[in-house]
């Protein structure tokens, strides 16, 4: 089994909760924490070489995405903070930007420099979010280049809520399956 790489960039070790799930084949360097029961799904690439990166509690990145960041010019930057209870659909792109607590990130979507995704608003499957857009709360945005399409409805939101819940459970699925397998082996 192709285990985590997790590799310490320029002085910077990533700081990873005990609680954390790190699926085989991810890949995390340099100045990255991540935050209980939080989990990063198979094949994922968080490079925080040039900024940091931060993913809050029970937050999950699922398979094949990759989170960086923008480098300080003098100016800050863009780090990638990720908060609590986010959804990053499979083969995402977060790049230098922030996702507040319970934002939504589809599958093959891509956030750009400087944009915020603000709680309870979903970005949809494939959307691309041009650099520095703000995602207001409770919106549901779409298209290359996203657009706002509707307002969520509550039941949109709770979908999303359960959605962390699940991903919280499968990842103690997964880790207890991998310990079963490395006993066996």
């Amino acid at each position: 089994m192709n285990a985590p790489l997790i590799l310490p960039f320029e002085g910077k070790t990533p700081k990873i909760h005990e609680s954390a799930f790190i699926a085989p084949g991810s890949v995390i360097i340099g100045d990255v924490e991540i935050g209980p029961q939080a989990s990063i799904w198979y094949n994922c690439v968080l490079r925080a070489d040039i900024n940091f990166i931060r993913v809050g509690a029970r937050s999950n990145i699922q398979d094949g995405s990759v989170i960086h960041v923008e480098t300080d010019y003098g100016d800050g930057g863009h780090p990638a903070i990720i908060g609590e209870d986010v959804l990053i659909g499979h083969m995402a792109l977060v790049h230098g930007c922030v996702l507040e607590n319970r934002a939504f990130v589809g599958m093959g979507a891509i956030v750009m420099d400087g944009c915020t995704i603000e709680g309870d608003a979903m970005l949809a499957a494939g959307a691309m979010l041009t650099p520095g857009k703000r995602m207001p709360s409770g919106q549901l945005w779409s298209g290359r280049p996203a657009k706002y399409m509707r307002d969520l409805s509550e039941a949109d939101i709770h979908g999303m809520q359960r959605g962390v819940k699940g991903y919280v459970h499968e990842a103690a699925l997964h880790s207890a399956a991998l310990k079963a397998a490395a006993a066996t082996s």
